[in-house]
């Protein structure tokens, strides 16, 4: 009996590493870097969600202003149409800038809330640290 070729339906994709996901899900949004959050902020034209871990926060600091969800909360609370909605979720085209320690876990969520049509969200690039490093205020 001949087998026949296995045909590769187009939900079924081959896995990739973390640095080729990264690379695909950046590329469905623009990024900003840390003197664009923080004018974006003061104007009222973005909400900027801190989803590092409250060590880091201890450790590090919080940028005033910045909503803190942690990273497992985070679909939840920004779902405009979810029942644990935080009240800043006020709909699909918020401008949300999401910001981890890195610029690496943001990425990842900024795409999941794509997922959930909220297609203005992005990440900071260099996280927490870049904003940190570029002198923005940071309280203690």
């Amino acid at each position: 009996m001949e087998q026949q070729p296995v045909e590769q339906r187009p939900e079924e994709q081959l896995p990739v590493g973390i640095d080729e996901l990264l690379e695909r899900v950046r590329a469905g949004y623009q990024r900003i870097g840390a003197h664009e959050a923080y004018d974006a902020a003061q104007t009222g034209g973005a909400l900027l969600v801190d989803i590092r871990y409250a060590a880091l926060r201890e450790r590090d600091g919080v940028i005033p202003g910045a909503l803190v969800i942690e990273r497992n909360e985070l679909e939840w609370r920004l779902d405009p149409q979810g029942s644990h909605k935080t009240p800043e979720a006020t709909g699909h085209d918020l401008r949300v800038v999401v910001i981890c320690n890195e610029g690496y876990a943001s990425s990842l969520a900024a795409a999941s809330l794509h997922q959930l049509g909220l297609h203005r969200a992005t990440d900071l690039i260099g996280g927490f640290q870049a904003w940190k490093a570029a002198g923005l205020p940071v309280t203690p």
